[in-house]
C-alpha cells in the first residue's frame, strides 16, 4: 500500500481529477487542477507551493559526519560551513552517477542529505569504521517548497525570524505557527524559492500558516506536472527520467558521470579520495563522451511537419518523458529524455543527450516527431542550459 505525506489531510481534498502518482512509496499529486496551466503559472508569477516530502532525508551526526559525506560525493564537504547547503551527485568506485541531492550543514557535527533513492545502505557502507550516526528521517520528516517571485514575501509573513537575510543555498532554523522548522533557500524550479523541512507532527499547522499568509498573493498547491514543466526550463536533470542510477541501471551504456551530465561544476579533483574519483580524473582529461545539453525545436519546422497532413501542430500538455532520437547529418547522435512546451518563453524545449563531437552550442540537429502514426524529423537547435535563469532566484 502506497504511503500518504504529513500533508495529505490538506491536498487530498484539492486533487478535482484524482491525478495521484507513485513518488518513493508516496502518494503525491499530479497535478490539482485538471491541468497543470495555474499551477505553473503560480510558480512564474506569484508562488506555489509543492509537496517534496516523499524525498528519501538521512540526517547524519557525530564527529566523523562530514569525513563521511565526503568520501562519498564528488562535492568538497570541507568547504561547507554551518548553514550553507551543497547540491551534489555520487557516484560507485567507476565515476557513474549513482544519485543526486543536496546536503545541508546544520552544526558542526550534523548534517541532513536528501537523495531521490533509498540510500541507507550506501552510507552505512561508506561510514564503516568512522564515528558517525546515520538516522534516516523520510517518513517523520516533511518538506515543503514554495517557490515563485512571491515566495520570499509570504515566508516573511510567518516566519520567524523572517527569511530576508537567507542567501542562495544557506539554511536557517525558525518557526512557523508555532512549529520550530529549518528553512533553506533551494528549490527544483530555476526560481526564487524555499524549501522548509518540518517535522511530520507539525505539517498541518505550517501548510495551513503558508496557505492563509499567500491567499492574498496569489500562492496554490501544485503538482509534479507543473515541477515538471519548470525544471525543464531550468535546465535540471531528474533521476530515472534524464538519467539511470548506476545501482539500477541494466547495462554499462545505462550508466552515466556527472561529465556527461554536464555537472562538472559538482566534481571537485583537488579534494582527497572518494568513490570515483580515479575515474573522474581520467575522464576530465580524456573529455566525456556525452553531454547533457538544451534543445530549442525550431517552430517553422515543426510546425510543416502537421501542414503537410493538413493538421494543426500538436504540442503535449504537460511534459514527456520518454526517450527520443536526436540526428544530425542522416545518423543518430543521441537521444532526448523530456520535454514541454514553455508556456513563459513560447518555445518548445528538450533535455537531451548528445554524443561527442555535435554537442557544442548552436549545433544544427534533428528531434524525431511522430505525425500521424509516421516519424519525422523537426529542425533543433543545441542550447547551453538553463533555459531560463532570473536574476531574482540568486537576489
Amino acid at each position: 500500500m502506497l504511503k500518504t505525506t504529513p500533508f495529505h489531510s490538506r491536498t487530498a481534498p484539492l486533487i478535482l481529477g484524482q491525478a495521484w502518482r507513485r513518488w518513493s512509496g508516496f502518494s503525491v499529486a499530479s497535478s490539482y487542477d485538471l491541468l497543470p496551466d495555474r499551477e505553473y503559472t503560480a510558480v512564474r508569477n506569484s508562488a506555489a507551493l509543492f509537496d517534496i516530502s516523499p524525498l528519501c532525508k538521512y540526517r547524519l551526526r557525530g564527529r566523523d559526519a562530514g569525513r563521511l559525506l565526503d568520501r562519498m560525493v564528488t562535492r568538497d564537504l570541507t568547504k561547507c560551513r554551518v548553514g550553507q547547503v551543497m547540491y551534489t551527485p555520487w557516484c560507485d568506485s567507476h565515476g557513474k552517477v549513482i544519485d543526486d541531492g543536496t546536503v545541508s550543514r546544520l552544526s558542526d557535527t550534523e548534517y541532513r542529505l536528501t537523495a531521490a533513492e533509498p540510500s541507507i545502505r550506501w552510507l552505512q557502507m561508506n561510514g564503516f569504521g568512522l564515528e558517525a550516526t546515520i538516522e534516516d528521517v523520510s517518513d517523520t520528516l516533511g518538506a515543503l517548497a514554495i517557490q515563485g517571485p512571491l515566495a520570499r514575501i509570504i515566508l516573511n509573513q510567518v516566519a520567524e525570524p523572517t527569511v530576508e537575510g537567507l542567501k542562495f543555498f544557506r539554511v536557517m532554523p525558525a518557526r512557523i505557527g508555532g512549529v520550530a522548522v529549518e528553512i533553506s533557500r533551494t528549490g527544483y524550479t530555476g526560481d526564487l524559492g524555499y524549501e522548509i523541512w518540518v517535522p511530520a507532527a507539525g505539517a498541518v499547522k505550517v501548510w495551513d500558516a503558508l496557505m492563509t499568509a499567500g491567499a492574498n498573493y496569489g500562492i496554490l498547491p501544485a503538482g509534479i506536472w507543473a515541477l515538471d514543466i519548470a525544471r525543464i526550463e531550468a535546465g535540471l536533470v531528474m533521476a530515472d527520467v534524464d538519467y539511470h542510477s548506476a545501482h539500477r541501471a541494466l547495462i554499462a551504456d545505462q550508466k552515466s558521470t556527472p561529465f556527461e551530465l554536464s555537472l562538472d561544476w559538482t566534481v571537485s579533483l583537488d579534494k582527497g579520495r572518494y568513490n570515483g574519483k580515479q575515474a573522474l580524473v581520467r575522464e576530465h582529461t580524456a573529455g566525456p563522451a556525452w553531454r547533457f545539453v538544451g534543445l530549442e525545436v525550431d517552430w517553422e519546422s515543426f510546425e510543416a511537419l502537421y501542414a503537410a497532413h493538413h493538421l494543426p501542430p500538436s504540442l503535449p500538455t504537460v511534459a514527456w518523458r520518454t526517450s527520443t532520437p536526436i540526428y544530425r547529418d542522416g545518423r543518430q547522435i543521441g537521444y532526448a529524455s523530456s520535454g514541454c512546451w514553455s508556456p513563459l518563453l513560447k518555445k518548445y524545449l528538450a533535455l537531451a543527450h548528445i554524443r561527442a563531437p555535435h554537442f557544442a552550442p548552436d549545433t544544427r540537429v534533428e528531434m524525431e516527431v511522430t505525425v500521424e502514426h509516421q516519424r519525422r524529423r523537426a529542425a533543433a537547435t543545441v542550447r547551453k542550459l538553463p533555459f531560463f535563469d532570473p536574476a531574482r532566484k540568486k537576489a
